[in-house]
């Protein structure tokens, strides 16, 4: 059994409608991680900007994996060609391997990257169905595991980064909104100066 019951929607049936919303989450997500970093250089896309050395090139490159893992290695569907993935052994001696790129490695190749490993995630998704079995061995609980629920793990994971990706592009030269399209950010206009100036006056009536 699926962790959701079946709805029907018109013609489509339960299960094709779950994945259909399923993987509507996942490419947004996708595309608010990926536009907060598409057309910034390569040093600034590399650029560490927090104390733990978050930064967005390698948000990007972490999920191209996570996404490889969860919705194929783990499924039995490999990623065809693994010389592009941070191979688990490296992982062992550098546990973020897979949160920067390297000198060898370039900003569009990995979003190139990614970009494959969405259509490849997909494809995985439309072959099998949600209750297919699935085990993660480095799940402290309840390791067999199924589809529905990596896709929800994934999608976690994937929302988490984007979030990290908002506010490390707003640092970077004030760069907000959840797309190209629509900022769903308001329109301040006494200007954003003010508005935080608003914001620490409440606060400070704390101190």
């Amino acid at each position: 059994m699926t962790d959701i019951t079946p709805v029907e929607t018109g013609a489509e049936s339960g299960e094709s409608f779950q994945k259909r919303i399923l993987k509507k989450y996942l490419r947004d997500a996708r595309e608010a991680l990926v536009w907060k970093v598409e057309d910034l250089s390569e040093r600034e896309a590399r650029w560490p900007r927090v104390p733990s050395g978050n930064n967005l090139a390698g948000l990007v490159k972490h999920m191209a994996n996570v996404e490889a893992g969860y919705l194929g290695t783990i499924l039995g569907r490999p990623w065809p060609t693994p010389a592009e993935l941070v191979p688990e052994d490296l992982i062992e001696t550098d546990p973020q391997a897979d949160f920067y790129l390297t000198t060898d490695e370039t900003l569009p190749g990995m979003i190139d990257l990614y970009r494959r490993v969405w259509t490849f995630t997909e494809e995985n998704i439309d072959a099998l169905p949600l209750d297919t079995r699935a085990t993660v061995p480095w799940w402290r609980d309840n390791s067999d595991t199924t589809l529905f629920r990596l896709i929800v793990h994934t999608l976690e994971d994937l929302s988490r980064h984007a979030g990290h990706a908002d506010i490390l592009r707003e640092q970077h030269d004030g760069a907000v909104g959840l797309s190209k399209n629509n900022s769903n950010v308001p329109d301040l206009d006494e200007g954003g100066e003010t508005y935080v100036d608003k914001l620490k006056a409440i606060a400070n009536r704390y101190a």
